[in-house]
């Protein structure tokens, strides 16, 4: 295998470097192939290589057969979402330079027909694999053959491509989680994942599980297990290939581009968000006193795009992996982000707002359990009862508990703290910074390049706001009095809840305490 290795790793590098300083000008001509294009941020992706790099002469999308629809059909489908409408307006024939594959990373050759598989092999230059598989609760097969075994299928599919300048894999900032301080390499896992496949294939579905939660130990979930996997094998193919790793923490809305505020996944903490603006959520499983760690979608996809023109232009002898996360660059805490949350969502509500937003902060899982029964459980439970009596389809059960989950999912975040460090991220921002036409790629989050957290949040809310629920600024007015008649209504449910809480105890609280002082005062009497 080294030997091997170093042949590929020569022809490789003898082509690569062009010692072009301008990021934009690395890309002209360039053949990229993209998976997890059909992502939130694959298509941020997407939009910014067209758009910021227009001379660019082929994106290839490798895409799967879904839901009876065909490659072509899912690519004419994906061009229709608003991120890129942008790009609509002043150039629509640049969506002609994209071009769908069918394939699939858990297969040989990413299972490209012999025509794709020669095109790619001679003309592709740039590979950026973000295809995963980002249920938490995924089965170890399932996540061990997408996310571990498919990365290493992409690798492989690499080493025989002959003009490949730059491979950028899509990691994430939690791989590591198992540790507290997180340095910008890969950190070795004594797991075969090839070994591990065939183990898993054979077992039961009970025994798999057990097996499972062996593996995982102090990783949270397969997804975080086999991610960390995956950065290994990259790690063993870097010796041959030009690679990077980019690690991003948790991907929200857009700061700037191609909107401030873009978003259309509501997986993770947009979903949260969300439904905290609405008022259903009104507890959290978190320490208020951690910092959080978010990054918005564009500042991953320009640090993925520079990412790759630095594995070029700044050739390193070891792999180079970026954190790409705000906690020691401009830190925010899930206090002060809670305080922001309802400042927007309060100024800014949406006419689907249900109760009035607030929410509260919990370490305790039972008392979590409980506020969740009584607010957001019993509530949705009663709501499908009656759209059940009105002849509806009751659905409110199946997203409160969905939330509820996904709640319960993100806790691993929200209730501990990580120490991710940034030489290498800070190293690419000055490289960046130096480069011609940097400005164009914003990858910096700092106080002092303008990124103000109170700015951001109420974008953030405006994007969920706008692109998530579809509910445009005219129906704000409406809102507003519908927030105003929830206030209130929620100030008369403290009042009574308060009123029949006193009524049904106070009895037995007089009780208690005339029999208490009855008692002392016979025991005084007794004494004297």
């Amino acid at each position: 295998m080294p030997n091997v290795f170093n042949e590929i790793r020569s022809n490789t590098w003898n082509h690569i470097y062009d010692g072009r300083n301008s990021i934009v000008d690395f890309y002209k001509n360039t053949h990229i192939l993209i998976t997890g294009g059909t992502g939130f941020l694959g298509k941020a992706l997407i939009e910014k290589l067209l758009r910021s790099c227009p001379d660019i002469k082929c994106i290839y999308l490798l895409l799967r057969h879904k839901k009876g629809k065909n490659e072509i059909e899912r690519l004419d489908e994906l061009l229709q979402n608003p991120v890129f409408d942008r790009i609509r307006e002043f150039d629509g024939e640049i969506f002609k330079k994209i071009k769908p594959i069918l394939g699939d990373v858990s297969l040989p050759n990413l299972g490209m027909n012999n025509e794709d598989l020669n095109v790619t092999i001679e003309n592709l230059n740039i590979v950026f694999h973000s295809a995963a598989t980002v249920k938490f609760n995924e089965d170890l097969k399932t996540a061990l053959n997408y996310n571990t075994l498919g990365t290493k299928k992409v690798l492989d599919f690499c080493c025989n491509l002959k003009r490949l300048k730059s491979f950028v894999y899509v990691s994430t900032a939690f791989s590591n989680s198992d540790k507290e301080n997180i340095e910008e390499t890969v950190y070795e896992t004594p797991y075969d994942p090839e070994e591990i496949f065939n183990i898993i294939d054979n077992l039961s579905d009970y025994d798999l599980q057990v097996y499972t939660k062996r593996l995982l130990k102090n990783h949270p979930n397969t997804y975080i297990l086999t991610k960390s996997m995956a950065e290994f094998e990259v790690l063993k193919y870097s010796r041959a290939l030009p690679c990077a790793i980019v690690r991003p923490s948790i991907i929200t809305a857009a700061w700037k581009e191609p909107f401030p505020g873009w978003v259309d996944s509501i997986s993770g903490i947009t979903g949260i968000f969300m439904e905290c603006g609405r008022g259903t959520i009104k507890s959290i499983l978190c320490n208020e006193k951690y910092r959080m760690d978010i990054i918005p979608v564009d500042i991953v996809v320009s640090t993925l795009i520079t990412s790759a023109w630095r594995t070029v232009k700044h050739r390193s002898n070891s792999l180079r992996v970026y954190n790409c996360t705000s906690g020691q660059i401009n830190p925010i805490t899930w206090c002060r982000f809670k305080e922001l949350t309802l400042k927007y969502t309060r100024a800014f509500p949406s006419k689907y707002v249900t109760w009035y937003p607030s929410f509260t902060y919990r370490t305790s899982k039972i008392i979590h359990m409980i506020l969740a029964i009584f607010y957001q459980i019993l509530p949705s439970a009663l709501l499908d009862i009656y759209l059940y009596a009105v002849g509806k389809k009751p659905i409110m059960l199946r997203i409160s508990k969905k939330f509820y989950d996904a709640l319960l999912a993100g806790s691993f975040s929200s209730t501990r703290e990580w120490n991710f460090q940034v030489c290498t991220m800070k190293s690419l921002i000055k490289a960046v910074q130096n480069a011609p036409d940097g400005h164009k790629f914003e990858i910096d989050i700092t106080i002092n390049n303008g990124f103000q957290w109170a700015k951001y949040v109420e974008t953030f809310n405006l994007g969920v706001r706008k692109y998530i629920l579809k509910d445009d600024m005219k129906s704000m007015v409406e809102a507003r009095k519908k927030l105003r008649r929830l206030y209130w209504f929620q100030k008369i449910i403290e009042v009574f809840t308060i009123y029949i809480t006193l009524r049904t105890f106070f009895p037995y609280m007089k009780r208690y305490f005339t029999n208490y002082f009855e008692r002392s005062m016979e025991l005084q009497i007794f004494t004297d």
